[in-house]
């Protein structure tokens, strides 16, 4: 055993600080006013730097030619030490760090003095026998624990213990099961009695545990702590105070959610069933797809699964096209495009040993090899013994790219689903090139899965230069984010997880992953139920990415349509999910840029409210929108709380609502009750049925203006990459209160033509209607025939069903301008 429990020495190098021990030694560095890292490491000196998780550094990294293209090398603070009676301390911006001597820990404290972290004194930093390294924290009773990527449970991990580890976990229960398909070790420590949030990163990918106050001993006051089973015990502090702050530093650190295409929000149909008909699969997909249409169900991509690789002997061989499934499949992805479908083809990264290709990819070096490093490694995998792609190889890298652009991405393909993508390889010695390192796989077992998705993106990029990717990854490390949209792998149908998948993408948020999803309808087990079936849609179209799929255990196909009787609700909610594109579209553009979560838990936005900090289920599409789905069996009433801090409108109802109480809500199974913020803005595409095909030429904005309200909204021609070279539109509008009055205003900023030809506001009006409403200087003519607003291009009407003044007229594309709503009472009785 290793413990660092005095310290001997310390050197200050300006940019970094360097500590001695009577166990570990460490590195200091002031990354910027919000990040500082601890790395420490039990061996005689530190191993050279080899992150591929970081896109901000101060140091030199052996992938920094890699991540060339993302990476951000910054100065960083000088340190500025000084030195107390038992203790060092440096000042970083908003924080400082303490280096208390004997015994050795740290301590950070804010500007007010409020301790943020603590070591655990005298048994801080420890490495056991076996070689497994420890860092104790201190806790206590108001602190919550979030994040932590993807895991099961409520959104609070308080009296968790998890494992780090990713694992093919087929039919995985939401509330219990633990590890699950990715890595993240990170966690926002919220401390409820200070209302402060910070965060901790462990820049380690070997597996690791971390317990939240399930372990106890009567020595030493309460703690949590985090084991990793090697490597060094490299710890990022995430400056906050906010929730919010935290997410954001925290993606300045690891990186933005990429900028999906726009198609990437839309229904995504799947199932395995039809790539393992015995002929004809392509036939199949294109009548899903039609038969999507002819239920009035919009549809934007198939994921096809790995049946159509099959060969002759049932296994699947990645890159294989099954000619008996699919003859022709440039000409079937061409059909699916004339349909406004875009393929997304699994791929696998395990190279059974029969694959026709197992010879061509280990003459290329492309295979994690034997820990001497002179065989390929053969270890289990789905279908039998295989071979596994080295993504930490150049030629593994290499190689794949170029069969995946021979195979897929020539033929029109631009979406890759990454799948089966865990690396369970069961020696850990096995080596892997690690840019030339040298390392065991089980150093780096999460990163094969992210290099994954780096890899497609340039395999498309390479073939399609100016189309935008669109990647799917199951498993990942942190910085999936950067490249791919994900999702929970293979959930079991139950009530259970349909309510449970909630804090699993909550958490996927909070942990820098915006852009999640689950399966809908669950992937293993029985065909759902008619009303589990309509809830989990009724759910799922608020997921980022939404997609039915299924793998049936009782030989039926999950479809939009497998209960006629229900098809109407599975409808509606769907055509919901299209009318909020927009704004769908303008949140994955704020996660690109700030790191913000697209759901998010309560307790992110209204973080002053103490009522909200345990809460799982309800949650904020964006900050506007709160959704209280129906998630449990034969409801009729539902009880939802409603946050302090502001005040609520009923979207079904009209009804409005004061903050911080809950209200008790008569529900239906047509029911997906949603509650608008006071002071909200919500861009609307009423009416849209497909992202390729169909332009989106009409925004609608649900204004609620008691209060003042911002939001940007953001267009691009949601394909191609120009947005990166500046070809992008934001327009910020603004709802504020004026004089007997409400002015609506419109600022834009940007190279994009925008292709919205018409404009239509929705604004609340619970008290009274306008009494007029002026586009600038003009004055819009007042509808008091519904049928003839219709018909109308400009003009307004007064809803009294929904009291919102619906208000229309011509974009008027190049200028930012105002509408004025005037709220003045007009006096019919008085002369």
């Amino acid at each position: 055993m290793k413990t660092s429990s005095k310290l001997l020495n310390l050197t200050n190098k300006q940019d970094h600080l360097d500590l001695k021990t009577d166990g570990a030694q460490f590195r200091i560095y002031l990354l910027d006013d919000n990040i500082i890292r601890i790395r420490g490491t039990f061996d005689d000196k530190f191993a050279p730097e080899a992150s591929y998780g970081l896109i901000k550094t101060a140091w030199a990294d052996k992938t920094d030619n890699l991540l060339a293209d993302e990476r951000q090398r910054v100065k960083p603070n000088v340190i500025n030490l000084q030195k107390a009676q038992d203790e060092y301390t440096i000042l970083n911006g908003q924080y400082t760090l303490h280096v208390h001597i004997d015994p050795f820990y740290f301590t950070i404290t804010d500007q007010n003095g409020n301790v943020l972290h603590k070591d655990l004194p005298k048994r801080s930093f420890l490495q056991d026998d076996l070689g497994r390294s420890f860092h104790y924290s201190v806790m206590g009773d108001h602190n919550k624990f979030y994040g932590f990527g993807e895991k099961s449970g409520k959104l609070n991990k308080f009296k968790r213990r998890m494992r780090m580890h990713n694992t093919d976990s087929l039919g995985w229960n939401a509330a219990k099961s633990d590890p699950l398909y990715k890595m993240i070790p990170f966690y926002i420590d919220f401390n409820t009695e200070d209302n402060i949030a910070s965060g901790l990163f462990y820049n380690n990918t070997y597996d690791s545990v971390f317990d939240m106050d399930c372990e106890h001993s009567n020595y030493w006051k309460r703690y949590s702590y985090f084991q990793c089973d090697g490597g060094d015990l490299d710890v990022f502090f995430i400056g906050g105070p906010t929730i919010k702050d935290v997410v954001e530093h925290y993606t300045d650190l690891t990186g933005k959610t990429a900028m999906m295409p726009i198609a990437s929000l839309g229904y995504m149909g799947s199932t395995m069933f039809y790539t393992e008909l015995d002929k004809n699969s392509d036939q199949a997909i294109l009548d899903f797809v039609d038969t999507c249409k002819k239920n009035g169900i919009p549809c934007d991509g198939f994921f096809l699964s790995s049946g159509y690789t099959t060969g002759d002997d049932g296994k699947r061989y990645v890159f294989n096209w099954n000619k008996s499934r699919f003859p022709n499949p440039r000409e079937f992805v061409t059909e699916l495009k004339k349909r406004g479908v875009l393929l997304a083809p699994n791929v696998k990264p395990g190279m059974l040993v029969t694959h026709p290709l197992a010879k061509t990819f280990s003459d290329q070096d492309a295979y994690i090899k034997t820990p001497d490093g002179k065989e390929d490694q053969v270890d289990q995998y789905w279908g039998g013994k295989a071979h596994f792609i080295d993504f930490t190889n150049p030629h593994g890298r290499d190689a794949w790219e170029q069969k995946m652009i021979d195979s897929l991405v020539s033929i029109g393909i631009t979406s890759i689903w990454n799948d089966n993508n865990e690396y369970e390889i069961n020696n850990t010695q096995a080596q892997v090139d690690a840019e030339g390192l040298r390392k065991p796989v089980g150093s780096l077992k999460p990163i094969m899965s992210t290099m994954m998705a780096k890899t497609a993106k340039k395999a498309v990029q390479k073939q399609a230069p100016n189309v935008r990717p669109y990647l799917i990854n199951r498993a990942g490390f942190a910085g999936i984010q950067r490249y791919a949209q994900t999702w929970a792998g293979d959930n079991y149908t139950s009530w259970t997880n349909v309510k449970y998948n909630v804090p699993t993408i909550l958490g996927m948020g909070l942990s820098g992953v915006a852009n999640q999803g689950c399966d809908i309808g669950g992937f293993d087990g029985p065909l759902p139920e008619p009303e589990l079936f309509v809830r989990w849609v009724q759910n799922g179209v608020f997921q980022p990415r939404f997609s039915i799929h299924s793998s049936n255990n009782d030989n039926t196909v999950t479809e939009p349509w497998t209960y006629p009787n229900y098809t109407k609700y599975i409808r509606a909610a769907i055509q919901l999910r299209y009318s909020l594109i927009p704004y769908f579209y303008s949140l994955l553009y704020e996660a690109s840029t700030k790191g913000s979560p697209i759901m998010r838990p309560l307790v992110y936005e209204f973080q002053n409210d103490p009522a909200v900090s345990e809460e799982s289920f309800e949650f904020m599409l964006g900050s506007s929108l709160l959704v209280a789905n129906v998630l449990d069996k034969g409801q009729t009433q539902k009880d939802v709380y409603l946050p302090k801090g502001a005040d609520w409108m009923d979207l079904k109802t009209a009804t409005y609502y004061d903050g911080g109480q809950t209200i008790t809500i008569p529900v239906d199974l047509g029911s997906i009750p949603m509650f608008l913020r006071t002071g909200s803005i919500i861009p609307r595409s009423l009416g849209l049925m497909n992202l390729h095909n169909e332009v989106i030429d009409k925004l609608n904005f649900l204004i609620e203006p008691s209060e003042t309200a911002t939001f940007t909204v953001y267009e691009d021609d949601g394909v191609s990459n120009n947005y990166l070279r500046g070809n992008s539109l934001r327009t910020v509008v603004t709802s504020q209160k004026i004089n007997k009055g409400v002015k609506v205003s419109f600022n834009r900023s940007g190279q994009y033509q925008t292709r919205v030809k018409t404009i239509e506001l929705s604004v609340c009006c619970p008290q009274l209607a306008p009494l007029s409403v002026h586009l600038g200087t003009k004055e819009l003519t007042r509808y008091l025939n519904s049928s003839k607003f219709e018909a109308t291009k400009s003009g307004w009407y007064f809803n009294g069903e929904t009291r919102q003044v619906e208000i229309r007229y011509p974009n008027p594309k190049d200028e930012n301008y105002a509408v004025d709503l005037n709220f003045s009472m007009k006096d019919l009785i008085s002369i």
